[in-house]
């Protein structure tokens, strides 16, 4: 077994879910990941076709949490995307993205995937953007994502439930390209529980 990736912004070590075409830690709170293409996780709710060889680092924590990062990725090809994922098992997970559409804008993406997945977008962002957020919270047995661009408020973007035992991390994502590079910067955790999820607080 791969030894665990630790990143010292994290309380967890992160163990591979499938193993990166590259990865490196930049420093206490950056991590680089890169795929190849053909990569993705999702289940087609139309016929149950599953794929699931996207690359992704994940590590379970304890009790309420908040896990951000500003994330930047090369969105060359329809869906290449930068995931804040929560993993319970290969039926049960959610990914919130920053992806390239089929229509070629980045845009905010969420899939919750109770054996087969549901796809969600949200809104398109700015291509000139610079500061792109997400958020993964737990509070009980309750996830948030949220989204903050720039410096407007926190959005919240789902709110669902899952398993409690579901860990959480980063996944890069190219399903119809040649691969791409997705940056997590100033990622931050928090163990203080959410005080309103729907203004983000």
């Amino acid at each position: 077994m791969a030894d665990p990736v630790s990143i010292p912004a994290l309380p967890v070590p992160l163990r591979r879910l499938n193993a990166p075409d590259s990865h490196r830690v930049e420093g206490y709170d950056r991590l680089v990941l890169s795929t190849a293409g053909g990569t993705d996780l999702f289940t087609d709710p139309a016929d149950g076709a599953r794929r699931d060889n996207a690359p992704a680092l994940v590590g379970a924590l304890d009790g309420d949490f908040r896990v951000s990062a500003l994330v930047r990725v090369g969105l060359s090809a329809a869906f290449d995307a930068a995931v804040l994922l929560l993993y319970a098992s290969p039926d049960a997970w959610a990914k919130l993205c920053l992806e390239s559409s089929a229509q070629g804008r980045p845009t905010i993406v969420s899939v919750v995937n109770r054996g087969v997945s549901d796809d969600c977008n949200s809104f398109a962002v700015d291509p000139q953007a610079e500061d792109v957020r997400l958020r993964i919270s737990r509070s009980g047995s309750a996830y948030a994502f949220h989204v903050r661009v720039g410096d407007a408020p926190w959005e919240l973007i789902r709110y669902f439930a899952l398993r409690d035992t579901a860990e959480v991390g980063f996944l890069a994502q190219s399903p119809t390209g040649e691969g791409t590079t997705a940056r997590f910067e100033e990622i931050a955790y928090s163990a203080e529980r959410l005080a309103d999820v729907r203004d983000g607080s």
